[in-house]
């Protein structure tokens, strides 16, 4: 059993560590922190910050420091967290044609499946958004069923496009620009995950539910097109 652990961060935040291994359980753990804090904000508070194993909390250091922070987080921990909202399902569309899913034939290879069977796993994942990090709209998503958890590759590809759909370990992820990944690409999304909207810029909210859906050709062809126009 991993022992919580909480570390002053600089003179204007605490970061509170869950773990050492992203799971589930460790990602609700984070959230319902996360929910404590935003229902009952200690004085100070500026924001919070969820990752996959870790929550970092970033204070005023002229109201606040580290003991009263910590003090505040650990009263949150004791007590039961404000019940989580289901979240609002997405769908991630996807085509697997082999000239867009270059790591197809890879991952069947060192999984002992099919590239079918790789395609049929992938899209029964039970996919959740579990933080944003990197680069703009990059969604960490868990529910990569085990079948296909593969590591990262031992060094990055360079100039994998946007839109490419992309798996490591139990996650998953649509990439929002042109950019070197060392996951495993399955595919590639017409699915716009950057909105343009300055209000909602980005498609998912952390907890959402997200499921996969596979297209042919043609269609990401013609959605593709028209996300360009938008």
């Amino acid at each position: 059993m991993v022992t919580l652990r909480l570390a002053p961060v600089a003179e204007h935040a605490l970061l509170v560590e869950f773990g050492d291994t992203i799971h589930d359980a460790t990602s609700e753990r984070i959230a319902a922190l996360d929910r404590a804090l935003a229902a009952a904000p200690p004085a100070g508070l500026r924001e919070v910050v969820p990752g996959m194993v870790n929550l970092l909390v970033d204070f005023d250091p002229l109201v606040t420091d580290h003991a009263a922070i910590e003090a505040a987080v650990r009263d949150c921990l004791g007590r039961p967290a404000p019940a989580s909202a289901a979240g609002t399902r997405r769908e991630v569309e996807v085509c697997y044609d082999p000239d867009l899913g270059t790591d197809l034939s890879a991952v069947a290879g060192q999984t002992g499946l099919s590239v079918d069977e790789v395609i049929a796993a992938h899209l029964g994942g039970d996919y959740r958004v579990r933080m944003y990090g990197f680069t703009p709209g990059y969604a960490y998503m868990s529910g990569t069923p085990a079948a296909i958890r593969l590591p990262r590759k031992p060094a990055a590809v360079r100039g994998v496009p946007a839109g490419s759909v992309i798996i490591a370990g139990p996650q998953c992820i649509v990439t929002t620009l042109l950019m070197p990944t060392g996951w495993w690409v399955l595919g590639r999304s017409p699915t716009r995950i950057l909105t343009g909207d300055e209000d909602r810029p980005f498609l998912f909210d952390v907890g959402d539910p997200v499921g996969m859906r596979r297209i042919g050709r043609d269609e990401f062809e013609r959605k593709a097109r028209r996300a360009v126009a938008a």
